[in-house]
């Protein structure tokens, strides 16, 4: 705790994190009663600032918040019209008919979206109901109450020095009390990895497990253009040992979103994330769409996978866990902002009937409940054994036994696997170097591939230099006593952001570098080291990316 005296807010509900799970959250409670005071804390430098997705939008979430969002103008303006899933080769590519795809995985009704354009329409809904919504505002720390509930955070703490010590402009910022408190923060937030492990509210469930996911926008030539177009590919580059793969959608205005994920429980530890995304896009059908275009945008988040199984108890005293902060991406589907705004929907109605009640600062077990019975429960539980079928067999054998595990449940309502296990995290994942070649990876040529730091740029981030890192490390010696030898340090490849580099001089140690301004909170890191060594906590208000249309 700060020994600087902090102002105190009063406010019914505070909720950490201005997404589609937070957003959706907000507007619920005004509309079941517009006196109640409810503030929005956003760490990005504007609302949408720090979101990105894919994203191809299920509406039924939106739908059910603000049934006449069309009326209303929301930016949902390219319906899906094209479907495509092609397994790739390094030279071509074999279309999976739609037939073959179980229901679910169907798109019609959908529309590709800029997620982060979505969440700033739903901010200017909210705000017009009364919400306050405070950008810039990074939530460094939770407050306790006297019986060891979540009772608030404090927000807007700027002006340290790097050695955390207060610089001569120091701001202790305030703190925000609520009767309830949603982290609503993304995948691996870290003020909801604090509350997980506080309360224990992943005893009961499976690991969680995730996906680096890097995306570009690009402006490509009318005739390459087809608006509305889906597409999404597994196999090369990745190949038939690591699971992950692409998608393809083009929007409006000649923009197309290129996006490739790889999914994090990969073993070999030689493996480059960013560098298979960018030999993706030499694919001779990919290289042929992008053709004369220009790359406009750049950005890095991970994905949520675990599913049903990995879903933490997600009301403990004080609050509850929203969206990715919970982990309720479906993965086949590759959707997850539906079942954010369920959840936030969800929450509010549990936290409305409470105060309704008179009480404030218990568990809502309403909410995990209503989330796992509802539309989130149904919606994750017929696809709960493809990733962890994926991790056993392999993305060739997970396509076969996944696929027929969706058909089946579809059909029958049940599962003849049962519900599998996903066994290691992703940090167990990764086996040491010297059970595995080391990956040559072409020269990024500037045109359709490029260098980490370029694409960076792209992505507008930016940190004050001058505040402690936000990466932090338990232990400074073990990324070179230890990760180096055993693993090769491969934090110098799971980062899409170059942030960490082992640097070797000649007739001296190497040293491992941190260069946390180039972050752009991915967290992958957070998760992926193998030592379990790097913390991810959040930079002051406003730093990071600032995604435009992401």
């Amino acid at each position: 705790m700060s020994e600087f005296e902090r102002e105190a807010m009063e406010c019914d509900v505070v909720i950490v994190g201005a997404g589609p799970a937070g957003l959706s959250a907000a507007i619920r409670l005004k509309q079941l009663d517009a006196d109640l005071n409810v503030v929005v804390l956003e760490k990005g430098s504007e609302v949408g600032a720090h979101i990105l997705s894919g994203a191809v939008l299920d509406p039924s979430g939106l739908s059910r918040l603000i049934p006449d969002w069309k009326e209303k103008g929301a930016p949902l303006n390219v319906p899906v019209k094209e479907d495509n899933f092609y397994v790739l080769g390094e030279a071509g590519q074999i279309r999976l008919p739609n037939a073959m795809m179980p229901p679910l995985m169907n798109n019609h009704g959908n529309y590709i979206v800029s997620m982060g354009n979505v969440c700033r329409w739903m901010a200017e809904q909210a705000e017009a109901m009364g919400v306050e919504i405070f950008p810039g505002m990074a939530c460094s720390e939770i407050v306790y109450g006297d019986n060891g509930e979540v009772k608030g955070v404090v927000a807007g703490e700027f002006g340290k020095n790097p050695d955390g010590t207060p610089s001569d402009a120091y701001e202790p910022g305030m703190e925000l009390h609520g009767k309830y408190v949603f982290f609503s923060e993304g995948a691996r937030g870290s003020l909801s990895k604090e509350v997980i492990a506080k309360y224990g509210l992943d005893a009961d469930c499976d690991v969680p497990k995730f996906g680096i996911g890097m995306k570009e926008i690009w402006e490509v030539k009318p005739e390459n253009h087809n608006e509305g177009e889906v597409t999404h590919t597994m196999g090369w580059p990745l190949g038939w040992k690591n699971s992950g793969g692409s998608f393809v959608y083009h929007l409006d205005n000649n923009q197309v979103y290129v996006g490739y994920i790889v999914d994090l429980n990969y073993k070999n530890p030689h493996l480059f994330p960013y560098m298979e995304f960018q030999r993706f896009k030499h694919h001779p059908k990919i290289a042929k769409l992008l053709e004369g275009g220009k790359r406009v945008a750049y950005g890095a988040r991970v994905v949520t996978k675990g599913g049903f199984q990995s879903i933490p108890q997600t009301a403990f005293p004080g609050g509850a866990l929203l969206g990715c902060s919970a982990g309720l991406v479906n993965l086949p589907r590759i959707k997850g902002n539906h079942n954010a705004m369920h959840s936030g929907i969800e929450a509010a109605e549990a936290a409305y009937a409470a105060i309704q009640e008179g009480r404030e600062g218990d568990t809502l077990e309403a909410y995990d409940a209503a989330l796992r019975a509802g539309p989130v429960g149904k919606d994750l539980k017929t696809v709960r054994n493809v990733a962890p079928l994926n991790g056993k067999f392999g993305p060739l054998g997970g396509l076969t036994l996944g696929g027929f595990d969706m058909w089946f449940q579809s059909a029958f309502k049940f599962s003849l696997f049962g519900t599998v296990s996903h066994g290691k995290n992703d940090a167990q994942s990764t086996e040491t170097a010297d059970k595995h070649a080391p990956i040559e990876y072409p020269k990024p040529d500037g045109v359709l591939s490029f260098d980490r730091l370029t694409n960076v740029s792209f992505s507008m981030t930016n940190h004050e230099e001058s505040q402690p890192a936000h990466l932090q490390l338990s232990d400074v010696n073990i990324p070179i006593s230890v990760n180096l030898p055993k693993y090769a340090e491969p934090a110098q490849r799971y980062c899409p952001a170059g942030v960490y580099e082992v640097v070797e001089e000649e007739g001296q140690d190497p040293r491992f570098v941190v260069n946390f301004q180039n972050c752009v909170h991915c967290k992958t890191c957070d998760i992926k080291d193998p030592s379990q060594n790097i913390t991810w906590v959040t930079p002051q208000g406003g730093d990071g990316p600032n995604y435009p249309n992401m």
